[in-house]
């Protein structure tokens, strides 16, 4: 199952890690999602939202 946000479709992404002598080293970024209830069409549902679409007011919780 796809840890992506619902409302804005933000997933994780990849990239390198540098260090400070500059090695780098395949790493990945994940979106900091939380669990919440938001009203979807009417409906109170279940959903995965990152943190900016929340603080953003783009979902209306249940």
């Amino acid at each position: 199952m796809a840890r992506v946000c619902d409302v804005c479709g933000k997933g994780k992404m990849s990239g390198n890690a540098v260090s400070h002598s500059n090695r780098h080293n395949k790493r990945t970024w994940a979106p900091n999602l939380r669990t919440v209830h938001a009203v979807v069409n009417g409906t109170p549902k279940t959903i995965k939202v990152c943190t900016r679409c929340l603080r953003s007011g783009k979902i209306e919780r249940a």
